[in-house]
């Protein structure tokens, strides 16, 4: 595994450069690498963060799912600002994301919604996302009850969970080196369409 990064070896592309990394992650057998932080703030800037799943990566950004009440979602509503940053730790690489975000469309909700297992679907449909709740059995109770509800049935997305898109303004790319002298490589918006490289010492 290359463990060199340069702005002479990268891709032009961040996302294509990302896909790369992406490969080599789950080549190299790395558990989960689609887990990533989401760091949100709220509008006075105080910041939160947690782990979620990276579900989709294409030239309009960074996809992943939650309920749309949960505390993210609230804080993404009034600071559309985030960060993510993924860490491969056996490749000693991480990648950081910073940019603002949008909700996918209701159509790309629907159709990641129903790849779910149909236990996920329910346990969406019933958490009150980062609500208190009495205790866990009563979560359960009702997932069974709406199991037995929807046997045989699609179930469908409710409206309050879905995607969100985190359209990326800057890109880190971040190889462990020797010595502690890091390789960081960034790409940074310099246009609509275009990306500035440049390279950050450790």
């Amino acid at each position: 595994m290359n463990k060199e990064l340069d702005i002479l070896n990268v891709d032009a592309d961040p996302i294509k450069q990302f896909h790369a990394w992406y490969e080599d992650a789950e080549h190299a057998g790395i558990a989960l690498p689609k887990a990533m932080t989401l760091a949100t703030a709220t509008r006075d800037g105080v910041p939160s963060a947690r782990i979620v799943l990276l579900k989709k990566v294409d030239e309009k950004g960074f996809v992943f799912f939650t309920n749309y009440n949960s505390r993210k979602s609230v804080e993404m509503l009034h600071n559309l600002r985030a960060a993510l940053v993924l860490h491969w730790q056996p490749l000693e690489r991480q990648v950081r994301i910073e940019g603002t975000i949008e909700k996918v469309s209701d159509d790309e909700s629907d159709e990641y919604f129903h790849l779910r297992l149909r236990e996920s679907q329910i346990g969406a449909i019933v958490s009150p996302q980062s609500e208190v709740v009495e205790n866990r059995e009563e979560l359960e109770r009702k997932a069974k009850e709406l199991l037995r509800t929807y046997e045989g049935k699609t179930i469908p997305r409710p409206s309050y969970w879905g995607g969100y898109r985190v359209i990326p303004a800057r890109i880190e790319f971040w190889q462990g080196r020797e010595a502690r002298l890091h390789d960081r490589i960034v790409y940074e918006r310099s246009q609509a369409t275009a990306w500035k490289i440049i390279r950050l010492a450790p």
